[in-house]
């Protein structure tokens, strides 16, 4: 990366601080309905209320006897069992009034009757002769009942605009009643290679050539963070082809360039982005792997269709398109996109930027690192409750896909720390948090 006027080389904290600061300036895309089946990891544009109240009925949480609490006062107790009640049991099919020392054989689920305060569970009682039953541990009023309206009151909000629909949220909406649900539209992110090194994935390699893994990372990274991708023609290192396909790449939502942003005689793009009139929020970070990273907004030229024949084509407008320029090394690409990227991308889908998910681990192993960055390796989490441990894994390097794909979590060492001891307790950034 070529030393210029905007260089701005950012810390980890300051550098994402600036990507929420950022994302949270960007206005999600239109909005479309969905059926509920198809809403997962979809970011709400309408709030979702409750259309009763959950439960509608007080339910009962356990398969046993509906009771009186001061029936049970003295124990053992004997009751008479007047009737039955299944779940989803008609109104008509509920058993008579109630009296004191009668009691009602219950399933969970079902509704219990008003008369009763508790459900005694099955395994507390024995039976008796002449439909009588002897229970053998007392209970408190409300015990394995849910009330009426205690997890939502009709009209309550359940989940509000933004909201990421989860597995959860899809069950509470259909429990509300609601077979489609309006979202935001994927954001369109457009995906750019840039190198005469890179070949498509089904094209085999010349002898200093490698396949384009980034885009099938990049995609897939995409689309669990709520885009959608857009791949684009590899763009090789020269100066005018890269610029027609980093024309094309600002026409979507988000433009995502990899590759071409380090030191290197060819690594064009800053240069190249100049042209759209582009604001560089910073041109790296000081982390291992991915310190090329670029982030900024560049111009992108909309065409507005004539009015009607015959009339002059009105001037183009300009709308400001959020880009980032990737490492071209993968995990880099991997590495960049969790910590920088997944916010905008977010953000333009309809939600807010959610937190990175940390947790401390002991060091399996001694760790020896250069100081001056803030580092993100390549590790592995192991143990159970109390005696949780993470490995890090020998990476060659941020060209060691192979190495990146055992991991399941990434260790993090801070700038200013050359050794950690084994044993010591680690900072690690959770994989997985997509959903969140």
């Amino acid at each position: 990366m070529k030393l210029s006027s905007h260089e701005q080389v950012l810390s980890f904290c300051q550098a994402r601080q600036v990507v929420e600061n950022q994302a949270r300036r960007l206005k999600p895309a239109a909005t479309e309905k969905v059926s509920l089946n198809r809403s997962l990891a979809r970011f709400l544009a309408s709030p979702i209320r409750a259309d009763r109240d959950f439960p509608p009925f007080p339910r009962a949480t356990r398969d046993g006897f509906a009771v009186r609490s001061a029936d049970l006062a003295v124990i053992p107790a004997r009751l008479k069992i007047v009737g039955e009640i299944k779940a989803g049991a008609a109104p008509e099919s509920m058993p008579r009034r109630l009296l004191p020392g009668e009691a009602v054989a219950i399933m969970t689920g079902a509704p219990v009757p008003m008369e009763t305060d508790a459900v005694l569970m099955q395994e507390h009682t024995r039976p008796c002769h002449d439909g009588l039953i002897e229970a053998l541990q007392q209970v408190a009023a409300g015990e394995n009942i849910v009330p009426r309206g205690a997890e939502a009151g009709e009209s309550q909000l359940l989940f509000d605009v933004g909201t990421r629909l989860t597995p959860t949220g899809i069950a509470v909406a259909a429990s509300a009643g609601y077979a489609t649900v309006t979202v935001f539209r994927r954001p369109q992110v457009a995906v750019l290679a840039t190198g005469d090194e890179i070949v498509p994935v089904h094209t085999f390699p010349g002898p200093c050539q490698i396949r384009d893994s980034n885009l099938h990372s990049l995609a897939a990274q995409i689309e669990l963070a709520g885009g959608e991708a857009v791949p684009l023609p590899i763009a090789p290192d020269h100066p005018r082809e890269l610029r027609e396909l980093i024309a094309m790449a600002l026409q979507h939502d988000l433009a995502l360039l990899s590759g071409g942003v380090s030191m290197g005689k060819y690594d064009l793009v800053e240069d190249v982005l100049k042209e759209f009139k582009a604001e560089f929020y910073f041109t790296g970070a000081r982390i291992q792997p991915g310190r090329p990273i670029v982030f900024g907004e560049a111009e992108a030229p909309v065409k507005r269709q004539r009015k009607r024949s015959g009339t002059a084509r009105e001037p183009a407008e300009v709308r400001r398109v959020p880009f980032f320029g990737l490492p071209g090394n993968p995990v880099s690409t991997l590495v960049t996109f969790e910590l920088f990227v997944a916010p905008v991308l977010r953000a333009l889908a309809g939600g807010e930027p959610a937190p990175l998910l940390f947790a401390s681990a002991r060091l399996k192993t001694e760790l020896r690192t250069p100081t001056g960055l803030t580092r993100f390796l390549p590790a592995k989490l192991s143990g159970g409750p109390g005696s949780i441990e993470v490995e890090y894994l020998n990476s060659r390097g941020s060209g060691d896909l192979v190495c990146a794909s055992c991991a399941n979590c990434y260790l993090v060492v801070p700038d200013d720390r050359e050794r950690i001891n084994a044993g010591e307790a680690v900072s690690v950034l959770i994989f997985g948090t997509e959903l969140r």
